[in-house]
């Protein structure tokens, strides 16, 4: 072999490595070890996976007894023993997620507290909106180059302790929803009934019927519509209903066929379950209600087959890694479906909207020597700025706190809680008040995320002033610091002694925040 040739495989050896990402799911901890080359290709090394009772714990008594948390704490240094046989070693090299079973528990702190002393890990309780985010990163690849699925689909995965639902429409997203409807949160529910086992099932349906309703509310009407069913139990339908050659990477399935083994498995108690098809009892426990919901979920969109997909969690985390980021310009535009939803929802003056979000990009852009906030708040500002008037539809007196309101209590696709509370925040400040140590949401924020809401909300506000005629006529911006002020100038207009009045009027802000006036000028074109 040739130096040269030594030398290549060298580099490519040097350009590859390896990571893995651990989810802490509701009945078990599961494993994908990965190598990642420097395009950022994805090869799967080692999958591991052991069960643990963690939903059971938590939907049943609130809290993770102190054995559950041992018996996860003694899975998670099993699996560092291997992690170190791969030379898997420093934090950036691994990620590790825990999904609704942590995330409701009463003792979550406690659960990853004693989990960092015990192994020095870093566990992140996922919330609802990244997990969709992350299962939408895995699933996006598979959809995009499928053959003969429709143009739109109900991407679906029932969870031990959540439904997660996605409406994708031209591989965009245009619906993000999670619902408290899991497989195991299901049966325990219910099971405390002490009912037959037809009635059970009578009571599965009707409680899986209200989700069907809900989604069905943002099909569209006029395009038809697949459903891609996600998650261990579609798996384990793949392996009994198709030969292994037919089940690739998106397999579809009669949903007659579906129908028949879900009765069956419904018929049959937990214990036959596991018996029968050598499943763990947390497996056994879950398989029914959740092949129920992909039945009736399908009869609901009229169809004769489903699309099945073995596509997990864990996938999403690895393409994330493999990416460098969370926040890129493709995941902002794949945000922006769920935002103009929620936007027409109550009634918004779009080309406002619009136009306020493409102003404020630019501020932001021009003015990053100035604010030095990382680009993804650039995402939560565009946000903002798309939503920042939809407390009219509640009241023109205080909008802007009931856009604040509302914003709280709504869901985007993508965004956690705690990024939808600054966006909600942003809002809060665009006109009038400065915040206040009083206002407890605003203080609720660490301090670093405090900094970063008066930074866009002032930013915010020069971006309205700059469209305060509602006629879009302001699209270029150009910005100069003469003598510690800012000058802003645009070649659009000849007059902006509007524009300037509603800046005199709601400006203060950004000067209290950046230390400089702020003033609007015409430029030659």
């Amino acid at each position: 072999m040739s130096t040269t040739s030594l030398n290549d495989i060298a580099e490519a050896a040097a350009e590859r490595r390896s990571v893995a990402v651990i989810d802490i799911g509701t009945t078990s901890i599961r494993m994908a070890i990965a190598e990642i080359d420097s395009e950022g290709s994805v090869e799967i090394l080692d999958r591991l996976r052991q069960a643990v009772d963690l939903g059971k714990d938590t939907f049943t008594r609130g809290s993770i007894r102190r054995a559950t948390i041992e018996q996860c704490v003694n899975v998670l240094k099993d699996y560092q023993r291997i992690l170190a046989e791969y030379g898997i070693t420093r934090p950036e090299e691994v990620r590790i997620v825990a999904t609704s079973a942590v995330r409701e528990a009463d003792n979550r702190l406690a659960f990853l507290d004693r989990t960092y002393i015990a192994t020095g890990l870093h566990v992140e309780a996922l919330e609802e909106a990244e997990v969709s985010r992350v299962t939408f990163l895995g699933i996006r690849p598979q959809l995009e180059n499928a053959a003969g699925i429709a143009a739109a689909q109900v991407v679906c995965e029932v969870g031990g302790g959540n439904t997660e639902m996605l409406l994708l429409q031209s591989n965009t997203v245009a619906y993000a929803q999670t619902y408290r409807l899991g497989s195991l949160r299901l049966r325990e529910s219910l099971e405390k009934a002490a009912t037959s086992s037809t009635k059970f099932r009578r009571m599965m349906e009707t409680q899986i019927g209200r989700i069907v309703n809900q989604v069905r509310q943002h099909l569209p009407g006029d395009v038809p519509v697949d459903l891609v069913a996600l998650g261990g139990d579609v798996r384990f339908v793949v392996a009994q209903l198709l030969p292994p050659q037919q089940s690739g990477e998106l397999a579809s399935i009669s949903v007659e066929q579906l129908s028949q083994l879900t009765d069956t498995v419904l018929e049959m108690t937990v214990e036959q379950l596991a018996q029968k098809y050598q499943l763990t009892q947390p497996d056994a426990e879950t398989l029914g209600p959740a092949l129920l919901t992909y039945v009736h979920l399908a009869r609901a969109l009229m169809l004769d087959n489903i699309f099945t997909s073995n596509i997990n969690l864990r996938d999403g985390l690895l393409a994330e890694m493999a990416a460098g980021h969370s926040w890129s310009q493709e995941f902002e535009d794949q945000v922006i479906g769920s935002v103009m939803e929620l936007g027409r929802r109550f009634s918004f003056d779009q080309a406002h909207a619009l136009h306020t979000a493409k102003l404020a990009k630019s501020l932001f852009r021009l003015l990053e020597d100035e604010h030095k906030l990382e680009a993804r708040f650039q995402t939560i500002l565009s946000i903002a700025a798309m939503l920042h008037e939809i407390g009219q539809f509640v009241s023109s007196r205080g909008y802007h706190k009931h856009t604040m309101y509302l914003i709280n209590n709504s869901e985007l696709f993508g965004i956690g809680q705690t990024n939808l509370q600054m966006i909600s925040l942003v809002t809060r400040y665009q006109r009038r008040a400065s915040p206040k140590p009083s206002h407890k949401d605003y203080m609720a924020l660490s301090r670093d995320q405090r900094v970063a809401v008066v930074k866009l909300a002032a930013i915010l506000r020069v971006a309205l002033a700059l469209d305060t005629s509602r006629t879009q006529r302001i699209t270029n911006l150009l910005v100069d610091k003469p003598n510690g002020q800012l000058v802003i100038s645009t070649p659009d207009v000849d007059d902006l002694s509007d524009e300037q009045l509603a800046l005199k009027q709601n400006g203060s802000l950004f000067e209290e925040t950046y230390g400089m006036p702020v003033r609007f000028t015409t430029s030659p074109g």
